[in-house]
């Protein structure tokens, strides 16, 4: 007996009319088969880059509400966040903070936008001034007491300005009054070893004194052609003195003390790269660090 069985159906490819031998067929032929399925492959990618690109791009935020986050106001005024932090620390902003959140008022942000426009002018405005001021080579070796090679080795090193006038070398007296600025040692550290007196107490060679304090960074000074070591610091690398415990504030003492949010200490703890440690399930913040960062401003 036959079982086959004849169907009149129209393409859904081509729309011809054919006869059919199941009722499963679709399609007139092999060709309209592959054309259907090479379009449903072809809509299907487009569906899937559409779809991808949807999430790629970022509702932009809604800036026309009455209260602002930090972020927020610095896309709305196109500045840093950095930028907008500072001026909240300022005061030149006004904020609302709640226990974890802090929020602007979109009619402050109109009310300080003249602070901005001014700092930014003078920016603009501040032009590079002249230098007037100078040293010669031989006031440079005698107020630093320092070779006169070194002179010019330094200045090159650095990139210290200079002058030639009638045979005469003159430096930046800015410029090599703040490189001296930066050499002074810490005025914390009292005691001094000479080299000398390491080779003597530690029972070293010169040139193994000079790869110690080298792998140790030990604090030094100069003082004309003598080299000397921070005693406290050349003691505990070498173990005959226990170095201090560094002192640090809990994330809760330190929110209180300076008046700042969680997510306003974390920003500044990680922008300025302050020390962080984990003690179980408590995070200590160098005292040492933020306290120099978040000290009062002052002018002296």
């Amino acid at each position: 007996m036959n079982s086959r069985i004849d169907i009149q159906k129209r393409c859904k490819w081509c729309g011809a009319i054919f006869t059919a031998h199941k009722t499963t067929t679709e399609y007139c032929s092999h060709r309209c088969g592959n054309l259907a399925y090479k379009d449903k492959v072809r809509k299907q990618r487009i569906e899937s880059l559409q779809h991808e690109l949807g999430k790629s791009i970022k509702t932009p935020p809604n800036l026309n509400k009455e209260y602002l986050t930090p972020s927020e106001v610095a896309e709305l005024l196109h500045i840093g966040r950095t930028s907008i932090y500072r001026y909240i620390r300022n005061g030149a902003i006004k904020v609302i903070r709640f226990e974890r959140k802090t929020l602007v008022r979109r009619a402050d942000i109109e009310d300080m936008t003249t602070y901005i426009e001014q700092e930014t002018k003078e920016k603009q405005v501040k032009e590079k001034a002249p230098i007037t001021e100078f040293y010669t080579t031989a006031e440079v070796k005698e107020k630093f007491n320092v070779a006169e090679s070194w002179v010019f080795a330094i200045a090159k090193k650095n990139n210290i300005p200079r002058t030639f006038n009638r045979g005469k070398t003159y430096w930046s007296k800015k410029h090599i009054d703040a490189y001296f600025a930066k050499k002074v040692p810490n005025p914390d550290i009292t005691e001094w070893y000479s080299t000398q007196e390491i080779q003597e107490k530690f029972g070293m060679t010169l040139s193994a004194v000079y790869c110690f304090v080298s792998k140790n960074a030990i604090p030094k000074k100069k003082e004309g052609i003598m080299v000397y070591y921070s005693k406290k610091h050349v003691d505990i690398a070498k173990g005959v003195a226990t170095p201090e415990e560094p002192k640090y504030y809990t994330v809760p003492e330190a929110m209180e003390k300076f008046n700042l949010t969680r997510d306003q200490l974390y920003h500044y703890a990680k922008y300025h790269n302050i020390p962080k440690v984990k003690k179980g399930k408590y995070t200590l913040i160098s005292k040492v660090e933020l306290d120099k960062l978040l000290a009062a401003p002052k002018i002296e």
